[in-house]
């Protein structure tokens, strides 16, 4: 089961791959940072993605059909394009109250985004939170 650090790394090794965070949506923080940044301060692009994942998470046109657990994240992951990269936000299910997310951001040219979704969803999945 990999940590923040080893997780961190592994999504670095997508193809296409810029930087990717590990971010607490409730407050904002990044909890860990590789690689480059959106706009080249990370604690600013962690605070800048926490209000879209929270503003996203909040809204009830967004939550899924039937009864979710406690312990679920309210989405499953949100995707944002511009020109030239992805951004992907992949939200994480732990044993407290999943208020963080994985954010990757890839390159159009050389990032496969359904790949990254998918190894994304993956790390989620075996990241270690303690």
């Amino acid at each position: 089961m990999p940590g923040i650090d080893e997780c961190l790394l592994e999504a670095m090794r997508l193809p296409g791959a810029r930087g990717v965070a590990l971010v607490d949506w409730t407050s904002g923080l990044a909890l860990g940072t590789v690689g480059e940044s959106p706009g080249g301060d990370h604690e600013a692009s962690a605070a800048e993605a926490a209000e879209l994942a929270r503003m996203a998470a909040e809204h009830g046109a967004f939550a899924p059909a039937g009864e979710a657990g406690a312990d679920d994240p309210p989405l499953e992951d949100l995707i944002i394009s511009n020109r030239d990269s992805y951004h992907l936000l992949r939200f994480v299910r732990t044993t407290f109250d999943s208020s963080v997310f994985l954010h990757l951001w890839l390159t159009r040219a050389e990032g496969n985004l359904a790949l990254a979704r998918i190894r994304l969803g993956e790390m989620a999945g075996r990241l270690v939170l303690g």
